[in-house]
């Protein structure tokens, strides 16, 4: 994908945080998904649908837009608003009970939001397993701690996260806590690329949360963390 393509809904009104596009658009280059149109993705923690629409145009695929915190009609207003109503459904529900059928999504992609709810062992096998098909891909991209600093997430960043520190983890970390399954044929976890110009584009806007986040920036965002990808791909049946 090209970013330049998405420039025009890139604000900080869609933003909640570094640029979930350009997060996206790193994991897409090193994991493609030429998907037909009845394949179908969910977009998990998908904030105001940004992600959404560049999943839809550039995999072609039926997508499924799960956020908690934005309501079913504010992002299908605006799904219509970008022309693709027809083929994203807006769902608002906790990633703790997801209602979808079981084996009912041939991909998941989770761009800065699966640190809130997935940090603990066995989420992954009991939460989001069982709604994926056999052959099917998961794609993660979060804020992390930089492997070096593994252990020390409380300690570097609590002046800038509070008890929200512990959500930041190492790539070895969320490695070993995607774990294993019989269903399971790798899981890659890398510190990935696109960090600085993800957060420039963030700090960037007037949105008072980028305005908090850039006090702390130089001293401790920069320093100590990164973004993690997570590749997971599951067996054929």
């Amino acid at each position: 994908m090209e970013i330049g393509d998405y420039q025009a809904y890139i604000s900080a009104e869609t933003m909640m945080g570094p640029n979930s596009a350009r997060i996206l658009a790193e994991l897409l280059a090193q994991y493609p998904l030429p998907f037909a149109s009845d394949d179908r993705i969910l977009d998990l923690g998908c904030g105001t649908g940004l992600t959404s629409l560049i999943i839809a145009r550039e995999t072609g695929a039926r997508v499924f837009a799960n956020d908690l915190w934005i309501s079913t009609e504010e992002n299908g207003k605006r799904f219509a608003e970008w022309g693709v109503g027809g083929q994203i459904t807006p769902v608002c529900e906790d990633a703790n009970n997801l209602r979808f059928e079981e084996r009912q999504f041939r991909a998941l992609i989770s761009i800065d939001s699966y640190h809130y709810f997935g940090g603990s062992k066995g989420f992954f096998q009991e939460k989001i397993l069982p709604f994926m098909e056999d052959d099917g891909v998961v794609l993660i991209g979060i804020p992390g701690l930089k492997e070096e600093y593994a252990g020390r997430a409380r300690e570097l960043l609590f002046d800038w996260l509070l008890e929200d520190s512990d959500m930041f983890k190492s790539p070895k970390h969320w490695k070993e806590l995607i774990g294993g399954s019989d269903r399971i044929e790798r899981v890659e976890t890398w510190e990935m690329d696109c960090f600085y110009k993800a957060w420039e584009d963030w700090l960037a806007t007037d949105n008072p949360y980028a305005l908090g986040d850039k006090k702390y920036f130089e001293g401790i965002i920069k320093p100590y963390t990164c973004f993690v990808g997570i590749s997971i791909k599951l067996k054929k049946a």
